[in-house]
């Protein structure tokens, strides 16, 4: 059985653990309005981009001087799976999750006799995936440094993938993030970036008009579709953002409640002890005055 002290220790401890958590929510509830804000923000953005990709890149299908970005190579032996996660823990499931969607993904298609390889942005998920999947990783990047991401950080990214894919080192990429749902839900997502997925984007509207692109389409998509895997990453590193501050400040929430609870419980355990201890003293002082 513990004594006084070491309860006295333990208590003033987890007090201490409940002040550093509860500031951590405080904290993330700060970051996550302005993350929240850009993370909403870049989403009718990348949505009118792949909108105007569709269109365009209807008119292109099937054509044999259609971009390599949008036709692919025309194999699916080469998978790129590039993962983003955060640089810092303490934020419940939200790097597990993203990490073991990409497992998942990276599981089916060995089994499919696929060649696999993996691009990690962020420290947490190629912590997470090296321990089994390290000889899969073909490059890492982190932005411990970086105080904000922003496009030129997504831009970075991009233009790796995109010397890759023109060297030839993969015919899939595929990008794997947590899209942002609210406090307490973060989706993890895995997103086609090359070749570029526009299947599911709307022609804009253009009230019945006829146009003619100028120039014509194969020059304006050679120009969009870089610029839209570069997108694309960065609405991933956006989502990602306020994913992660929603996803600490839950954790930090619960963190703060079982610290109080164990506060609780080790405050009853030490009353309890303390009076044990004190009638202990008493009985003895008046059984040593009745002897006398």
């Amino acid at each position: 059985m513990p004594s006084l002290k070491d309860l006295r220790n333990r208590i003033a401890s987890v007090k201490a653990t409940r002040k550093i958590t509860k500031a951590m929510q405080m904290v993330a509830a700060a970051k996550l309005r302005r993350a929240q804000e850009a993370a909403v923000a870049a989403r009718p953005y990348s949505q009118r981009m792949a909108a105007v990709l569709s269109n365009l890149a209807s008119s292109m299908e099937g054509r044999p001087d259609a971009p390599r970005l949008l036709a692919g190579t025309g194999r699916d032996d080469v998978h790129l799976l590039v993962v983003a996660t955060a640089e810092r823990g303490l934020c419940g499931g939200f790097n597990s999750s993203i990490a073991k969607l990409a497992r998942e993904h990276a599981d089916r298609l060995i089994g499919q006799g696929k060649t696999v390889k993996i691009f990690t942005v962020g420290k947490k998920g190629n912590d997470s995936l090296k321990r089994l999947y390290g000889k899969y990783i073909v490059e890492a990047v982190d932005f411990r440094s970086t105080r904000s991401v922003g496009f030129g950080n997504a831009q970075s990214v991009a233009q790796k993938i995109l010397a890759m894919f023109d060297a030839g080192d993969f015919d899939v990429a595929t990008l794997f993030f947590a899209e942002y749902k609210s406090v307490i839900s973060q989706k993890p997502t895995a997103l086609r970036l090359i070749p570029t997925s526009v299947g599911g984007g709307k022609a804009p509207d253009l009230g019945g008009a006829i146009y003619d692109a100028e120039p014509d389409e194969g020059e304006i998509l050679a120009d969009l579709l870089p610029r839209n895997v570069a997108v694309q990453i960065f609405r991933g590193l956006l989502e990602n953002a306020a994913s992660e501050q929603g996803a600490r400040m839950s954790a930090m929430d619960s963190a703060t409640r079982n610290a109080g609870d164990m506060i609780n419980k080790l405050s009853i355990k030490y009353n309890r002890q303390r009076q044990a201890q004190i009638t202990k003293e008493l009985i003895e002082i008046i059984s040593g005055a009745e002897a006398l």
